[in-house]
């Protein structure tokens, strides 16, 4: 078969085009040489925003965007996307307060908000955020962003690329591809080692941190744009606080580090910028980051938290475009898009930075760049498309709950909480005809059940405990770690009885 377009890369750009593609008629094939997800696009800080600092550097296109994207993917995934609330204690020896204002003014406007509420001052002093904060913070702001599962929106949108005709191939790597006659012949292989060659149309470089491994190395071309790899690393605590809204601190090296309420018992704290050189598989934490972490919310907290507190963290590398800046934190979040099309012969996009909120325009913007070389008709359509499970009306996810819980009142509240933020209206799919607990089979612990398990290996390509505990969910925070063995077991078990049904 020829495709129309072979996607390589499975994290938010290359699924996010791989669905914009297919839902415009095109036949396309995505291979994953891991999990979706599974290196930068599920080490976020978790935040669908506009980049409140990146006004200091002028990014006003890029902010605008994201801040525009914001409101649209608020609309298209209530169930994994949903607004919170930012406190930014003000310390007058960082930035003055009229510059933070003006920024604020800027952020409330530059998108034309109309979901979330405007910024304000705070008073700190005396109240319950105050109590948190350390005494000489006495004013403050707050203002609106929103939460994202990163991961889970990767593989929704997978899912949504699926369901309108994609192929999506997980731990199956392109190892060559090369033009000839008109089109690109690729040898894709699986983890097993098996080969399998493809031919495409165009070809989509969305390779995260490996893009220039991607373009010099599996596809054969020089490429004009360079990729600065920067590391970012979080850690997540208990819980530091019991309000409902997170903190956006400011450090001394002008940096930022975020503190977001996260999984209900814990705090979410990040992130790091760090060059970063080596293979981006084997990115981790230092004990330096960690010790900066603490630090940082320490000088605000009243009480912040110290590396032995850390239950978790987690690294990841961003291939921003190098655009020649001093520092990592100050190297642009906006991305390029390199178009490599010689006359008469197939046409290379390869993906260039990048954030996660505006993944949606960045395939808009990819498809109308092969459009004139691939011969594309089809108009742009993911601004008003839910994601699957987005589909709730109105957007009130608190009302569809409420149902949820009426229609199943068998579930417990938290299980029925959790199931209903992670598929929305698709959960009625993976319940099926169940009338108790017990009909979803054994519990692995927090309510991870056989059904569900089932669910994600016949819907969203899990095959290992790592991709439901850690990128299909965030389970692995609360069950035992002997739990995630057995787990793994039952996978291994499943997939042998497939294999075997398949061969009989």
């Amino acid at each position: 078969m020829l495709y129309d377009l072979l996607v390589i890369g499975g994290g938010v750009n290359g699924v996010g085009i791989a669905r914009d593609a297919a839902g415009r008629g095109l036949s396309v094939l995505l291979c994953e040489k891991a999990d979706l997800a599974g290196a930068t696009s599920s080490a976020s800080t978790k935040l669908i925003h506009g980049g409140l600092r990146y006004l200091e550097y002028y990014e006003f296109r890029l902010v605008r965007e994201a801040l525009m994207e914001r409101e649209v993917l608020l609309r298209a995934a209530p169930h994994i996307i949903w607004p919170l609330r930012f406190v930014l204690p003000h310390d007058r020896s960082m930035r003055p307060a009229w510059m933070v204002r003006l920024g604020l003014f800027l952020y409330d406007h530059l998108g034309g908000r109309k979901k979330l509420p405007a910024s304000h001052g705070l008073k700190l002093r005396g109240g319950a955020i105050g109590r948190v904060l350390r005494p000489h913070l006495t004013r403050g702001f707050e203002y609106s962003d929103c939460w994202v599962d990163d991961a889970r929106m990767v593989t929704l949108a997978a899912l949504d690329a699926k369901e309108r005709g994609a192929e999506i191939l997980t731990r199956t790597e392109c190892v060559a591809a090369k033009r000839e006659d008109g089109r690109w012949t690729a040898t894709l292989r699986s983890a097993e080692g098996g080969e399998r060659q493809v031919a495409a149309r165009g070809l989509v470089n969305a390779g995260g941190p490996w893009v220039k491994h991607v373009l010099n190395d599996t596809v054969g071309l020089p490429g004009a744009s360079s990729v600065r790899l920067v590391k970012g690393s979080h850690i997540v605590v208990p819980r530091l606080y019991d309000g409902p809204e997170a903190f956006i601190l400011q450090n001394a090296d002008r940096r930022i580090v975020f503190v977001i309420p996260y999984e209900g018992k814990f705090s979410l704290i990040g992130t790091t910028d760090l060059d970063y050189q080596g293979d981006p598989a084997g990115v981790g934490i230092t004990p330096e980051e960690t010790a900066y972490l603490c630090e940082a919310v320490g000088r605000c907290f009243t009480a912040g938290p110290t590396p032995d507190d850390v239950v978790w963290s987690y690294a990841g590398v961003r291939p921003l475009y190098d655009d020649g800046s001093s520092s990592a934190s100050e190297a642009t979040r906006d991305y390029v898009l390199e178009l490599d099309a010689p006359e008469g012969q197939a046409p290379a996009l390869s993906v260039f930075g990048g954030k996660i909120t505006t993944f949606r325009r960045l395939s808009e913007h990819a498809l109308e760049k092969l459009a004139p070389v691939l011969g594309i008709k089809g108009a742009s359509w993911t601004a008003a498309a839910p994601l699957p499970g987005g589909d709730i009306a109105d957007a009130d996810f608190e009302g569809f709950l409420a149902k949820l819980r009426a229609a199943r009142p068998w579930l417990p509240e938290p299980l029925a909480r959790r199931l209903a933020r992670a598929y929305g209206t698709r959960v009625d799919r993976l319940l099926g005809s169940a009338e108790s607990l017990e009909d979803l089979g054994r519990d692995f612990g927090a309510g991870l059940t056989e059904a569900e398990l089932d669910y994600l290996v016949d819907q969203e390509w899990a095959r290992t405990a790592a991709d439901v505990l850690w990128r299909r969910s965030k389970l692995g925070l609360h069950i035992p770690a002997e739990a995630h063995g057995l787990i793994d077991d039952w996978l291994r078990a499943r997939n042998s009885r497939t294999e075997e049904r398949a061969a009989s």
